[in-house]
């Protein structure tokens, strides 16, 4: 049976040309960039070159470019790191009630050591109010943290004008885009973000580098201490290959990166138009217009979302019921029920996320299936 991958939004295979990109990394250039002789200024020059690439993609400097091991480090980086350096002067954040759980357990962790939390709560497509920012942020506030392409429901934020409201307000405004790189074009200076996270096994790179945009002359307080690696902010031995390859997959974004999305919004659609017209008692989660290029969610009413999960991959189609950080517990996903989706309603959803290997076939080999396991599903559910 012909597996059907259809979790690119949990993670992405690293495509072949990075993985070529990668290799001498590990066993030919294989340098410290910490250390004085050839091998490490060699690894030290091809980290400054990938820093080059990635800041190219989001038009930012390449001293604002910091590596990190992950957008969870990213985003735990930019909320700690601020509001310690902000300590005694700012103690308020301002986040939305849909983000991803890092930015969500980071915040409420700094509730607990005395900050102030407001979570803007979004409508039913899961956008946030521009009016409620507005008059949530006051003089105490350090930091606006809200996410851009939404991981679960693919909502995908006016991030500009989220961004014109709070320097409008001089305050600082942050961005998870470890969803949207790649799939809507971003241009920090133009976008008036201050400060980005961005990830590299979302784009078909590989797992263990993610970078921070920070904004020329903020100050954060770094979480790591150590040999002062990434400009003083990330104390760490740089993995220099997985750095090569975060790179080389921003480089191939940036060549194809249009192309791809405008295929995979024809898949979308379909794969979408497919469910609604052909499954009975089904919702599309989100918006149909400004959503992720890759992103469906629907509620199957009547269905178990586990349970149609686990058939699905039975038949070999492999899908998620949300994030796949959250996905293992059986509390409702807090996206769903923050667009006001009922609790039975949020476990009937299931999220389909395409990307570059997806192919039609795939698509109307997966609406075919599923017609058949929710039909069997329902038979069996108390919801009938």
């Amino acid at each position: 049976m012909k597996k059907i991958y259809l979790d690119y939004a949990a993670t992405t295979q690293v495509d072949p040309r990075v993985v070529k990109a990668m290799l001498p990394y590990f066993t030919q250039r294989y340098g410290n960039t910490m250390s004085l002789h050839k091998s490490g200024r060699d690894a030290a020059l091809i980290m400054e070159k990938s820093r080059e690439i990635v800041a190219s993609l989001i038009n930012s400097q390449t001293n604002e470019i910091i590596f990190t091991s992950s957008a969870t480090e990213s985003n735990n980086t930019v909320l700690k790191g601020l509001a310690f350096a902000n300590s005694g002067r700012k103690s308020h954040l301002i986040i939305s009630s849909i983000e991803h759980d890092c930015v969500l357990e980071s915040a409420s962790w700094l509730e607990k050591q005395g900050f102030e939390v407001t979570r803007l709560s979004v409508n039913k497509t899961g956008f946030i109010n521009l009016e409620e920012l507005r008059k949530a942020i006051k003089k105490e506030t350090f930091l606006v943290s809200i996410i851009h392409g939404n991981n679960e429901i693919g909502t995908i934020q006016d991030i500009e004008a989220i961004g014109k409201i709070c320097h409008e307000k001089n305050v600082l405004f942050h961005t998870d885009a470890s969803q949207s790189l790649g799939k809507v074009n971003i241009n920090v200076k133009k976008m008036n973000i201050d400060l980005l996270t961005a990830s590299s096994h979302k784009i078909y790179g590989p797992k263990g580098a993610a970078c921070l945009y920070k904004k020329e002359g903020i100050i954060i307080q770094p979480l790591l201490h150590g040999g002062g690696h990434e400009m003083g902010l990330r104390s760490s031995t740089s993995n220099v290959a997985a750095i090569v390859g975060f790179a080389e997959a921003c480089q191939i974004l940036k060549n194809e990166g249009k192309k791809e999305n405008t295929r995979l919004i024809k898949l979308r659609n379909l794969l979408i138009d497919g469910i609604l017209k052909s499954i009975k008692r089904t919702h599309l989660n989100g918006p149909k217009e400004k959503r992720l290029s890759n992103n469906v969610n629907i509620s199957f009413r009547g269905v178990e979302g586990e349970s149609l999960t686990m058939e699905l991959d039975f038949n070999g189609v492999e899908v998620s019921t949300g994030s796949a950080c959250s996905s293992r517990t059986l509390v409702p996903s807090h996206v769903l029920t923050a667009i006001g989706l009922p609790p039975e309603e949020a476990h009937g959803s299931i999220r389909f996320s395409l990307g570059r290997w997806t192919k039609e076939e795939d698509i109307i080999k997966t609406i075919e299936v599923l017609k058949k396991v929710v039909a069997k599903l329902r038979k069996f559910s108390p919801y009938g």
